[in-house]
């Protein structure tokens, strides 16, 4: 091959290399597209669901497949409307400054050891603890059981938990029933004093048929990433 060739070579790389750059930033950033009855297509407010000064109570439930949508195979978490009960695509929630929140996630997806041990760690919420199915934990040794399906992290708060697999006859597709095999992972945290957009994310891979399982909604906002936006 020619010097010439060469550089047309390398220049056309460069070229692919900073599309695909730009694509996962994209992605990244976009919401994902709503599709159900319920679907809001906006922020959850949290608000004013408890009195000024209270703990908020915050449920979600995790599914291997959403069932709806444009992209109905792609694993994602739902919330509970704290308004009518339903389940809703949408995982940015408004949460208010100094606030302590009681989170539940329903853990309907099955899975797998860790990747990285690290994410087997509970750090960020209070006490450093969290409960599984009632009985507490600080770190999972995803070795064992059914491993780990997800983790709910949120970095700049240094909050981490992971999500330990369900096991049994899995949910086909979400919204899943509590009659469905699952694991109930409950935590708490404490929102910070000021007003902020504090982005969370599922760290692991599982976005199947994607490069390294971080494609499809791994990657996708509004699937398994959203937002906490605290306001005073």
């Amino acid at each position: 091959m020619t010097m010439r060739g060469r550089l047309v070579a390398v220049l056309g790389l460069f070229i692919v290399a900073a599309a695909l750059v730009v694509w996962a930033v994209a992605t990244l950033i976009t919401p994902g597209t709503p599709g159900a009855p319920g679907v809001k297509g906006g922020v959850v407010d949290f608000t004013h669901t408890q009195a000024a000064g209270q703990p908020v109570n915050l449920t979600v439930q995790t599914v291997g497949a959403i069932g709806f949508g444009s992209h109905p195979t792609w694993v994602s978490y739902l919330t509970k409307d704290p308004t009518t009960g339903k389940w809703i695509h949408d995982n940015t929630w408004q949460l208010p400054t100094n606030t302590v929140i009681h989170m539940t996630v329903l853990q309907y997806d099955s899975g797998s050891p860790l990747r990285n041990q690290q994410f087997g760690q509970v750090t960020g919420t209070i006490g450093g603890t969290a409960s599984l199915n009632g009985t507490s934990y600080s770190v999972y040794n995803s070795y064992t059981g059914n491993g780990v399906g997800h983790t709910f992290v949120v970095p700049s708060l240094g909050i981490s938990v992971p999500l330990i697999g369900a096991g049994g006859n899995i949910c086909a597709a979400g919204p899943c029933h509590v009659s469905n095999p699952h694991n109930t992972i409950t935590f708490s945290f404490k929102t910070p004093k000021h007003s902020g957009e504090y982005h969370w994310q599922c760290f692991v891979p599982c976005g199947v048929g994607y490069l390294y399982g971080n494609g499809g909604g791994m990657s996708t906002q509004n699937f398994m990433g959203g937002f906490l936006d605290v306001v005073a």
